[in-house]
């Protein structure tokens, strides 16, 4: 069976068996074929899993990159927000966590790839369509193996010098 550009930027992101352990539920990895398979009713709801989706990647990516705990509340925020059952329940979520988006982008430094990581992040919010939604996961994917994630080696060259 062939993988989803979808599936293989969870896979990406979620590398670690623990990891797809704790947040890659069958559900979520089956999102976005969902999604394609939604009856008109359900397609909203469907299509927030994939943002959700989508976005959980990415601040997974953000938080080991940086080592930022700010991202790391919004992940379990999205992650949360992941079992809600309807878009109301996903809404109330993050609402009822909203200062810990806005604490992200506070006094935040990130370098290039951060940037990069927090634009695709904004993209997958404001996505109001599949083919928007397909053009961040595109561009994640070309972008994810592109991140530099050696901040230990990076600190002790600077130490050094």
């Amino acid at each position: 069976m062939l993988v989803s550009p979808y599936q293989r930027l969870l896979q990406l992101a979620f590398a670690q068996p623990a990891e797809v352990t704790c947040y890659l539920h069958p559900t979520t990895l089956a999102a976005y074929r969902t999604f394609e398979q939604a009856e008109p009713a359900d397609i909203a709801y469907r299509f927030e899993r994939v943002r959700l989706g989508v976005a959980l990647t990415l601040m997974k990516l953000l938080a080991e990159l940086g080592d930022l705990d700010e991202a790391r509340q919004v992940l379990d925020v999205l992650h949360q927000a992941l079992r809600a059952p309807s878009v109301f329940a996903i809404d109330t979520t993050i609402q009822k966590d909203a200062a810990k988006f806005e604490r992200l982008y506070t006094n935040l430094y990130v370098n290039e790839d951060g940037e990069q990581l927090l634009h695709l992040f904004e993209r997958t919010l404001d996505a109001d369509s599949q083919p928007l939604m397909d053009d961040v996961i595109r561009e994640a994917l070309r972008v994810v193996p592109t991140l530099d994630f050696s901040r230990e080696e990076d600190e002790d060259d600077e130490e050094g010098e």
